[in-house]
């Protein structure tokens, strides 16, 4: 709202000093950040207390975990700390008229309640199970199905796979158009752009992968089976990112550290993708308006690193579903509109390692009841930090020996996930 109130004194030659900055996509993202920090931090502790006033605190199964009893009574749904506080400062420094803003809102609010009537049946209702899994998938699917078709039939989210070979005033305007001079790509950019159905792939000189290629068909037909196929592996991106991070909230600032960290590294790369001078440097898609969900992601870190200020060891709030659906379905969805989903494997090697620890033990433990009539464990126990908690339980993999503390396994998954982004801005260059 600012932004808009802003734009409109630039426009109709309101001269007072600071009246421009607003243009420039840095000062806001700094704004948001800076916002959301102190929203969280403020309404954080004024939650908590209503939350344990109310007496809406997990309930904790005595799964022999190393001070996993004293969580017990904890508040949970702090994921409503989260939202408010990404939610509001984008309102107030994000363009509103931008398609990428307007879908990571509706990201935002629709898993943010999918999540929140999960916390909702599990503490009010006193069901351990929560919502139904069909149903968070249903909601999933519904959301990765209104991303997909805007991505498929939206103008305003093509891109250009190389820039344009440019003169130094060319330069100069559409860098300035990214930079915040008027935000909105030029009309000539506009036109030039590419099939909506490609993507960058990690690792080859070329990068770009376009998902007609796994149409076996030719003509409208083709097209039409192009689009269905990008549409599906939209829904599955959204879907995999939103119970990733689902599953990986099971330790005190787990989610939320590496939540932050690939957010920092989606906007690093959202500001690259959508500045015209940097694309064409680093070879990789053009995409107009991108840049404008820096400014959503400066807001997304920024409420992280507060909500962490309550959620660090020990934890006084749990963000619940409501706030990892919420999280993983960003995250997805940016991964998506910036065309880097298939660099979420490495970026997201935590959630997706934690996932596939998951399948593997369940898949192991079936197919070994089958077979010798008791089912037996690959892993202690799983989602895999949970592995690390373990000991004395037969398992394939039994590293660590002992136990570790919480704090040290959080610790160290942080550190592996800044390995895995910095790995995920150097395959820009690694072809």
């Amino acid at each position: 709202m600012l932004y808009h109130l802003f734009e409109y004194f630039n426009n109709n030659h309101f001269d007072f000093p600071g009246v421009g900055l607003m243009q420039y996509i840095s000062f806001r993202s700094i704004c948001c950040s800076i916002v959301a920090i102190i929203t969280s931090m403020f309404i954080g502790k004024k939650i908590i207390l209503f939350l344990q006033k109310k007496q809406i605190g997990e309930e904790i199964r005595d799964l022999g975990l190393e001070g996993q009893i004293s969580k017990k009574g904890t508040p949970t749904m702090g994921g409503i700390i989260i939202l408010i506080s990404i939610l509001i400062p984008i309102l107030l420094f994000g363009d509103l008229t931008n398609v990428n803003i307007l879908l990571l809102i509706l990201t935002t609010v629709s898993l943010g309640l999918l999540g929140f009537a999960d916390d909702y049946i599990k503490v009010f209702k006193h069901k351990k199970e929560g919502l139904s899994g069909k149903y968070k998938i249903a909601g999933q699917v519904c959301l990765g199905l209104v991303v997909g078709l805007v991505m498929c039939f939206s103008n305003s989210l093509g891109f250009r796979e190389q820039p344009a070979k440019y003169t130094s005033d060319s330069v100069i305007s559409e860098s300035t158009a990214y930079s915040g001079y008027g935000e909105k790509a030029p009309e000539a950019t506009v036109k030039d752009l590419s099939n909506n159905t490609k993507t960058t792939i990690p690792f080859v000189k070329n990068n770009e992968f376009d998902y007609k290629w796994l149409s076996p068909f030719d003509g409208k037909f083709g097209e039409h089976f192009q689009w269905f196929m990008y549409i599906l592996v939209i829904i599955f991106v959204i879907t995999a990112c939103s119970n990733g991070t689902n599953l990986t909230d099971g330790m005190d600032g787990l989610a939320t550290g590496i939540s932050a960290i690939v957010g920092a590294t989606l906007g690093i790369l959202a500001y690259l993708s959508g500045h015209v001078g940097y694309a064409e440097y680093l070879n990789i898609m053009y995409i107009p308006n991108s840049g404008e969900i820096t400014v959503f992601f400066a807001a997304f870190i920024g409420a992280l690193l507060g909500f962490l200020w309550y959620n660090s060891y020990p934890a006084q709030v749990f963000m619940g579903d409501t706030g990892s659906l919420a999280l993983g379905g960003i995250i997805g969805v940016c991964a998506i509109l910036i065309r880097k989903e298939l660099l979420l494997p490495i970026l997201c090697g935590i959630f997706f390692v934690e996932s596939l620890s998951v399948i593997i033990q369940r898949c192991y433990f079936k197919y070994t009841r089958k077979k010798y009539g008791e089912g037996r464990r690959v892993f202690k126990m799983t989602p895999l930090h949970h592995h690390f908690q373990k000991e004395g339980v037969p398992a394939l993999i039994q590293r660590p020996k002992r136990a570790l503390p919480e704090a040290k396994i959080v610790t160290r998954f942080w550190i592996v996930s800044i390995l895995l982004a910095v790995l995920t801005v150097v395959t820009l260059k690694i072809r």
